[in-house]
């Protein structure tokens, strides 16, 4: 190979290098990410537990209004009963207590029922705020890592970037050109479509 050939060999090799980088970098960021994504995932949750609770407090606030006007029924049945005239009446009266009774008793059961769903979330609610307080020693602990990895990163790529410009500088521009021209399909494997093809850098 000429001179010209294997200096558009180098470069490609050169921008291979600088290619590499980015799923480097890409990978050390994921760290970050997935905190941030285990974040969003609990938090989210919170966001149900939230929402149950509020519908619990509002169906639980529903059975507590039944339970007081079946409250209120059986009071003014124990009025009426003084005033019943006959079995027709007393049967009628009895029936009605009896089942504003059951509906007392299912009233309170789903009271019952409700208090320990909205408990249960509330324990939920705190177990995933610890998680939260721990995600977040974990990010500033990963985040000083990742600091670092980067900045090492960083340094490696200016030192190719440096032996890229200082071949770029010492290259034949029209050579440069159509170096990019092949670059832009053949992507990484630019080189070895140089050498398979015996291309002659341009004078």
């Amino acid at each position: 190979m000429n001179q010209h050939l294997t200096q558009l060999v180098q470069l490609s090799k050169i921008d291979k290098s600088i290619d590499a980088f980015e799923p480097q970098i890409d990978a050390v960021n994921a760290k970050l990410a997935a905190i941030s994504i285990e974040r969003e995932k609990i938090q989210a949750i919170t966001n149900q537990l939230l929402a149950d609770i509020e519908d619990s407090e509002v169906k639980k606030r529903k059975n507590e209004l039944h339970l007081e006007e079946l409250q209120q029924k059986l009071q003014e049945n124990a009025k009426k009963s003084a005033d019943v005239k006959n079995e027709r009446e007393m049967k009628s009266l009895q029936l009605e207590e009896e089942i504003a009774k059951e509906q007392i008793t299912f009233a309170n059961e789903e009271i019952e029922r409700l208090d320990k769903i909205i408990e249960n979330r509330k324990a939920e609610i705190e177990s995933d705020k610890e998680k939260l307080e721990t995600l977040s020693s974990e990010e500033s602990s990963v985040k000083s890592a990742v600091d670092t990895e980067l900045a090492s990163i960083d340094k490696d790529r200016q030192k190719v970037f440096t032996q890229k410009q200082e071949l770029v500088s010492k290259m034949n521009q029209k050579g440069l050109a159509f170096y990019e021209k092949i670059r832009r399909w053949a992507k990484n494997s630019t080189g070895l479509k140089l050498r398979n093809k015996h291309v002659m850098a341009v004078s």
